[in-house]
């Protein structure tokens, strides 16, 4: 199987004594979603790190591979978005977006004809002239979202960023997040601390154990695509593969 992220035999400690991953091993299609899952402290930031560069190699065990090569810091091919919102307080909604083409050095007409339409598709092409200050958590993460796919990368890196948004505004961006990928099919890796969110989106949810974070399961979520986060609420499929990911990760945890 082609591979777009591999980790082999990945394993790191931190200040000496505090062992974060042991041994785990996941590769990821290009194309796919995959979700991780896990107890607070199990590794799943560390990887999505390494993923982006940001922790040296002579710092673990194992070996990282994003398009076949080792990571590294900057690399154009790999977007990552955070639980903050990370929005420039200077600029507008527009600019933010714009922010990626201007620093890939993309001329101003291409770099904001692709920014409003993306802020049209997460639904704030009206609010294009707003800046931060002016928006709501759930329409900054919007403008986050539009930013990251500005970036054109075909690896995105999203280290739970609904987290922080209440139930309603979280399933809008879920649905938004799914336009987006369904529409221009980058690999995405997600981690997040909510089930249901992992089982509506992703095409793989991975739990790890409590550290050293350990892979316990790698669950395939074989409902069909297109998807409606709504919709799945009522779908009882969904809801199986919900309790199988739950029953994985409290046998995880030692319950």
């Amino acid at each position: 199987m082609a591979r777009a992220i591999g980790f082999a035999g990945m394993s790191i400690r931190f200040n000496g004594d505090v062992q974060a991953l042991d041994d785990v091993s996941l590769d990821i299609a290009p194309g796919e979603f995959v979700s991780i899952v896990g107890p607070s402290g199990c590794g799943k930031t560390t990887l999505l790190n390494i993923a982006a560069g940001l922790i040296p190699a002579k710092m673990y065990s194992g070996r990282c591979q994003v398009l076949g090569k080792a990571p590294e810091a900057g690399n154009r091919d790999v977007a990552y978005m955070l639980a903050r919102d990370a929005l420039c307080p200077w600029r507008s909604a527009l600019a933010n977006v714009e922010l990626a083409g201007e620093i890939r050095g993309q001329l101003m007409p291409r770099r904001r004809e692709i920014a409003r339409k993306l802020l049209d598709r997460v639904g704030l092409g009206a609010f294009e002239k707003a800046y931060p200050k002016q928006l709501s958590h759930g329409m900054r993460q919007r403008v986050a979202l539009a930013r990251t796919f500005s970036m054109d990368s075909p690896i995105l890196l999203m280290d739970e960023p609904f987290g922080a948004l209440d139930s309603l505004t979280k399933i809008q961006l879920e649905e938004v997040l799914l336009d987006l990928w369904q529409a221009q099919a980058r690999t995405v890796m997600f981690v997040t601390h909510d089930l249901g969110e992992a089982v509506a989106i992703s095409d793989r949810v991975i739990v790890m154990s409590a550290r050293p974070g350990r892979i316990v399961a790698d669950v395939r979520i074989d409902l069909p695509r297109p998807r409606s986060v709504k919709s799945l609420q009522k779908d009882p499929a969904f809801h199986r593969l919900h309790a199988k990911v739950w029953e994985k990760l409290d046998e995880a945890m030692g319950n």
